[in-house]
Order: C-alpha cells, then sequence, then structure tokens
C-alpha cells in the first residue's frame, strides 16, 4: 500500500504570556484548511498531536498541557483600523476536537510580533525603533486588542529584563490592551448576564454556591474558595491530582455556563471545554509558589485560582486575568469582595507561579456596568520558526 508523503507548512512555534502554540499564516495553510471546518481541525489536531491517550502528545507540537496545546490563525484584516485578524483554537489533548469559543489571552500577546515579523503590519506603521502599536481584531470573540510591541533597530525586540511569574527567563515587555473586553455578543450577552454581581447557582451534589458570573475577556465563574473547601493558595497537584475535585469544578462550570445562557444544557459542557472559566477566590494569605518563592500576603490584593480545560492552570491565562481585573473593579463582586471591596482601577493576585497586576476601567451606563478597557503585561519570544509537518492525507476524512 502506497504511503503519501508529509505535507511540509510554514509555521511559528512561540510562547506567549505563560503559555506556548503553533502560529500560521492563514495563506500559508492547504486550501482546504483556510476556511472553517473538519479539514482544518484534523490538520490542526495532526499538528499539535491529538488526540492522544497517553495524554502527552508526543507525536506533535504540543506538551501535553492545556497551555502548550494550542494553535493560531493569522492573516492581514480587511477590518477598517486594524492590522491583523486573529484567530485562535484550544485543541483537546486526549479528544479529537479543536475548541474554538474564546480567545486565549497569553498568545495574544505573541500576536503583535509575529504580525510584524511576517508583513502584516503596514510597513510604514513600523518604528525602528520604540513602540509599534498592533490592533488586533480578535474575530471570535468580536474585540479589539492593541498590542504594543518594542522595536529595536528595526526588528521586533524579544530580550529584555520584564519577568513574568511562570515563565523563567525575562525578556521584553509586550503591553496588551483589551479594548470593550466584555461579552456582548449574541452568545454571551451583558457583562452580568443574569443581571446580578453575585448569584445563588445550585450545582447538584455540591450545593448552592454564591457565585459572580462575568463575561470579560473570557465567560468566567468566580466563587469563593472557603465554599468549596479550599483556600485559594493551592498548587497544581492539590487540584489535578484528585479526580473528585476536577469533577466538582466541572459540574460548577457546566451548570454556571446554563446559568450564563452560554450552552442549553449541561451535557453541552463537554463540547465547550474553553469557555466558560472557572476560577476560585479568597483574600489574600501568604503562600510559596510552584517556583518556592513566597509570596507575602501584603504584596497582593488576593489570591485566585482558575481551571482551564479541566485542570488547575500552572499561572493565570491572560483572559482570565481580564475577568478578574474588570470583577475586581465593580464594587460587590465576589472578586471585589475578597480584595477588599470599594472601588478600585487595579489589583495585584496571587496566582500557582506568583503574581500579577492587571487594570481595568469599569463605570456604570444606564444602571448597566460596562469596562472600556483592561490592560496588563506580558511577554512573548519566537522559540522555532520553519516549517512543521503532518502525514499526507491528513485532510481527507478517513485519515
Amino acid at each position: 500500500m502506497p504511503h503519501l508523503p508529509q505535507i511540509r507548512i510554514p509555521a511559528t512555534y512561540m510562547r506567549g504570556g505563560t503559555s506556548k502554540g503553533v502560529f500560521f499564516c492563514l495563506a500559508d495553510l492547504p486550501e482546504a484548511a483556510q476556511v472553517p471546518g473538519a479539514a482544518r481541525d484534523r490538520l490542526l489536531l495532526r499538528v499539535i498531536g491529538s488526540p492522544d491517550p497517553y495524554g502527552k502528545q508526543t507525536d506533535g507540537m504540543g506538551g501535553g498541557t492545556s497551555s502548550t496545546s494550542k494553535v493560531v490563525i493569522l492573516s492581514a484584516s480587511t477590518r477598517p483600523g486594524h492590522d491583523v485578524d486573529y484567530l485562535f483554537g484550544q485543541v483537546a489533548i486526549d479528544r479529537a476536537f479543536v475548541d474554538w469559543s474564546g480567545n486565549c489571552g497569553n498568545l495574544t500577546a505573541a500576536v503583535g510580533s509575529f504580525a510584524i515579523s511576517n508583513g502584516l503590519v503596514d510597513a510604514a506603521r513600523i518604528p525602528r525603533d520604540g513602540l509599534c502599536t498592533v490592533r488586533i481584531w480578535q474575530a471570535q470573540i468580536g474585540k479589539t486588542i492593541v498590542a504594543h510591541v518594542p522595536m529595536t533597530d528595526g526588528q521586533v525586540q524579544e530580550t529584555g529584563d520584564f519577568e513574568l511569574d511562570g515563565v523563567t527567563f525575562p525578556a521584553a515587555e509586550v503591553a496588551i490592551e483589551f479594548l470593550d473586553p466584555a461579552d456582548v455578543g449574541e452568545d454571551g450577552g451583558a457583562m452580568f448576564p443574569t443581571g446580578n454581581l453575585v448569584d445563588d447557582l445550585d450545582v447538584p451534589g455540591v450545593g448552592t454556591l454564591k457565585a459572580t458570573l462575568i463575561n470579560a475577556g473570557i465567560p468566567t465563574i468566580f466563587v469563593d474558595a472557603a465554599a468549596v473547601g479550599y483556600t485559594g493558595t493551592e498548587l497544581q497537584g492539590a487540584i489535578n491530582e484528585d479526580a473528585k475535585a476536577l469533577a466538582m469544578f466541572e459540574t460548577i462550570r457546566a451548570h454556571g455556563a446554563v446559568r450564563m445562557g452560554l450552552i442549553r444544557d449541561v451535557a453541552e459542557a463537554a463540547s465547550r471545554q474553553h469557555t466558560p472559566k472557572v476560577a476560585f477566590v479568597a483574600k489574600p494569605a501568604t503562600y510559596t509558589a510552584s517556583s518556592g518563592k513566597v509570596v507575602d500576603a501584603g504584596e497582593i490584593d488576593l489570591v485566585v485560582r482558575a481551571l482551564s480545560m479541566g485542570k488547575l492552570h500552572h499561572a493565570m491565562m491572560g483572559t482570565a486575568a481580564v475577568a478578574i481585573g474588570t470583577a475586581a473593579a465593580v464594587p460587590g463582586t465576589l472578586v471585589n469582595l475578597a480584595a477588599g471591596g470599594g472601588e478600585r482601577s487595579a489589583v495585584r493576585f496571587g496566582h500557582p507561579s506568583g503574581t500579577l497586576r492587571v487594570g481595568a476601567e469599569a463605570k456604570q451606563v444606564d444602571g448597566q456596568w460596562t469596562v472600556t478597557r483592561a490592560l496588563m503585561s506580558r511577554s512573548a519570544r519566537v522559540l522555532m520558526e520553519g516549517h512543521v509537518r503532518v502525514p499526507g492525507g491528513v485532510l481527507e476524512a478517513d485519515a
């Protein structure tokens, strides 16, 4: 039986924030994968190495975690006032599934530099030195994101002394602005989809939990850590090695998704793993981060732990950080109360790898809360560039 040669596709492997992913220019993908659909998903699953019952993605570019099982597709934007259109895919590890329902805030930090380096930004707008402002259209959530990318001698500057907890080595700082990040599209509704800052969420087998349900950055369900038996200072092992805990959080996520109007029935949650996120919060407490660094309660406003793709995240998802900053800016939410209450424009929170500061500008308009922008700093770096290869025939349905 003849075997088809491998397909060779231009690609770049990048770190953005505390995540890694494979970046593509839309025009470089095989024709069948240049449009959304099964052929594109099959190709990207094979690139990453999923589904893998061993959970390692050894035969692909993935790293066996939600933070390293990601793909990005970029193209020059046809939308006025924007430079690049950005699509993000969260690739399931053990299932043949790519979730296109949300954004990755961490990889967003790498979008601007990739766009500049790959000719997707008008050369006339790129300074030789200083900051290049890249206006990104995140097509899935219908939002504008602005990346301020440092340039040196006409090239994207990737090295520097900016330190980001969750990333071992320093790099150049990339400031990110999420404009009007509250999801008001048909998929999610208002920033607080129930109209409440705090809801009573009935979760079978768990009980009735106080919850803040918010659409900002990414749909997120916040609960008090103590209400689910935790302190908010846990590291990954305390949650990810406890099957009962993971099942509890998935149940909370599924019922919260229904309450937010994201799905009609809890059974649909399995096909929407990337969103919503579920997180638990608590007042500041001293703890030792995964790196061994001691995070002092006096350095932070609150502690937050969040789950992504069914597991506790090793640091914090960028989009969830937007949700944290936004919720903290609205007096009366669980996040705001954990941070001490009152009005605030920024918070520094503790996560498993250390701390992160995020700012948000929230206000009430006609009795409804809205957020005009959220800000944070990340870093990004090209790890490898060239071509990725996948076995021939992968685009076919019976591959």
